[in-house]
């Protein structure tokens, strides 16, 4: 059933929650001084649990002690990729809505694969240009272009309301190591900084500003990236408290050359053409975001006045590390240790010079992510990755382009999870477009390790069986940006080809394991408490904007959160 069709069951006490009781106790608050939002990549739902031994006192420990923890938060969309968990986040809507269907698009007016923040009338500030051979990403090899601004972004994000709302006096700024998770953030009306492997240092474009200020050319200055010059990543406990101690090279791991799968991991000398890349791969790339945002934050002034600011930190290592090493790695477990010790610094000064008790808190994820399937394999349960390459050369497509007159040219592009047909070609044979999706969408369900697909054409037309998938998809169905067929392949299965490169994890599926992230807010009026009951990332921005008393986001669908309202 419909998320929507649900919401008639709890919009009366919803509704007098809000209309009645919270307004009454938010009239009594006084209005956080801080939003920090932080937004971790790949931080799977059960990691929190999993991985608690490495959990110390101001981290997670704070927000779980202070704050509501929601234990059951899912994206309810079928992509579950960075771009659209961010915007999700951030809008409190659906990439249906908010645009941001995936990390990667098609664009047929212009005939490339279109990178989701890329924007050519807004070059970066400053910069030499994206040296592309410097990416382990494909998404960034795919840009066309150095240029990003949010423009893409349909909706409007929860950081535009507290612009609107509150005026000028309201800084929004984001904050990470990749551009789509501080652009996704900060919105239209923000700043965004992230970190550019090519140069080493934080960048903006100029969308948001002209020049740097001086306390981003001072924090360039002060050399804490190249701080990391000739050192290692090692382990931070004892290896013995490590649940993966034994485990530290497994066949299905990333070996990439200098960098290796197997603890110490070498940074390399700062003039190596991978140092900057390896940093992002290691716990290293959400230490210097955290330290870029302290120092935003105290350059800005951030928080020292009653008009609330936001700031969201998206922190990516822990996705950079997944893909590398997959979620149940040593790599992974030391990684969210860290991570632990990473957030509980950046609350630590947070408190110092703003006060946690005039701060509101929210940490989640874009998505979670699955297991390698030879992992998986040990412990008897099946599944296999899946190479898009050789489906045009499957009996049954040769067969089907042969009746449609297509040679090997039906398929134009495959952009994960969407496969884009060649319709001028279809036009110019005479056929219909909804037959032949119609039909090469039976077909693709013929291969192992798809589970299911679906046209546009179906889509547009409500001629699909409504399940939990099929809604997920619609959910993520945009009509310019969406492709002819939306593939989703069965559980445990993915496409595990990084432009050549072989991963050992890869999310964007609708099944749990990506769409299960946590979900956490502390901060004034909000009593502790664990939450087991089922909700949805679109709740989020939704909530913020009641707590502040802004404007809901322009597109949202979500439904606030009570719990994580003044009681």
């Amino acid at each position: 059933m419909s998320r929507y069709s649900n919401m008639s069951s709890v919009s009366g006490a919803v509704a007098l929650c809000l209309a009645v009781l919270i307004p009454a106790a938010l009239a009594a608050l006084e209005k956080p001084r801080l939003v920090l939002q932080i937004t971790v990549d790949q931080l799977r739902g059960d990691f929190i649990d999993r991985y608690s031994a490495h959990i110390g006192a101001g981290g997670f420990r704070y927000l779980q002690e202070t704050g509501v923890a929601f234990m059951n938060a899912h994206h309810r969309h079928a992509n579950n990729e960075t771009i659209v968990g961010h915007t999700t986040l951030s809008t409190g809507t659906d990439p249906a809505i908010h645009g941001m269907v995936a990390n990667l698009w098609f664009d047929r007016k212009t005939g490339i694969q279109f990178y989701n923040v890329q924007d050519p009338d807004y070059p970066l500030v400053g910069a030499a240009g994206i040296d592309a051979t410097t990416e382990i990403d494909p998404t960034q090899r795919a840009a066309t272009t150095d240029g990003r601004s949010p423009r893409n972004i349909i909706s409007s994000t929860l950081s535009d309301e507290i612009a609107l709302h509150f005026g000028p006096a309201a800084k929004i700024f984001g904050v990470s190591v990749k551009d789509r998770g501080a652009i996704a953030m900060a919105g239209h009306a923000g700043q965004a900084y992230w970190f550019s492997k090519a140069e080493g240092r934080f960048v903006t474009s100029t969308f948001y500003r002209d020049d740097y200020p001086a306390w981003v050319l001072a924090w360039q200055a002060k050399g804490m990236v190249s701080s990391y010059a000739n050192q290692s990543w090692t382990l931070l406990g004892d290896n013995k408290s490590y649940a993966f101690a034994d485990r530290d090279d497994q066949p299905w791991e990333v070996e990439l050359p200098g960098f290796g799968r197997i603890f110490p991991h070498d940074w390399g000398p700062a003039d190596s053409k991978y140092f900057t890349t390896f940093l992002t791969l290691s716990p290293a790339g959400d230490a210097i975001t955290v330290d870029f945002a302290k120092a935003l934050i105290e350059a800005e002034d951030l928080g020292q006045d009653t008009v609330p600011d936001y700031l969201s930190v998206s922190l990516s290592s822990t996705d950079y590390v997944g893909h590398m090493f997959g979620p149940s790695s040593l790599e992974a477990e030391d990684n969210f240790a860290r991570l632990d010790r990473h957030i509980a610094d950046l609350l630590s000064y947070v408190d110092g010079r703003v006060g946690l008790d005039k701060t509101l808190i929210v940490l989640s994820a874009d998505h979670g992510a699955p297991e390698h399937p030879d992992y998986l394999a040990t412990l008897g349960i099946e599944a296999g990755l899946f190479s898009f390459d050789r489906v045009d050369t499957e009996p049954g497509f040769v067969r089907l382009q042969a009746d449609f007159g297509a040679s090997r040219d039906l398929i134009l592009n495959f952009s994960n999870p969407y496969i884009y047909l060649n319709q001028k070609l279809i036009s110019e044979r005479g056929l219909d477009l909804a037959t032949v999706e119609a039909a090469v969408a039976e077909e693709l369900q013929t291969l192992p390790g798809i589970a299911y697909a679906v046209s546009s054409s179906a889509l547009r037309a409500g001629a699909f069986a409504r399940t939990k998938i099929s809604e997920a998809v619609l959910a993520n169905f945009h009509p310019d940006r969406s492709g002819d067929i939306y593939v989703v392949f069965e559980p445990h299965w993915f496409v595990a080809d990084f432009d050549g490169l072989t991963v050992a994890s890869a999310h964007g599926s609708p099944w749990t394991y990506d769409t299960h992230v946590p979900l956490m807010i502390a901060g004034p009026g909000i009593a502790a408490r664990a939450v087991s009951r089922r909700v949805e990332t679109v709740d989020v921005a939704p909530t913020l904007a009641i707590y502040l008393g802004t404007k809901l986001p322009s597109g949202a669908t979500g439904i606030p959160l009570p719990e994580a309202l003044p009681e």
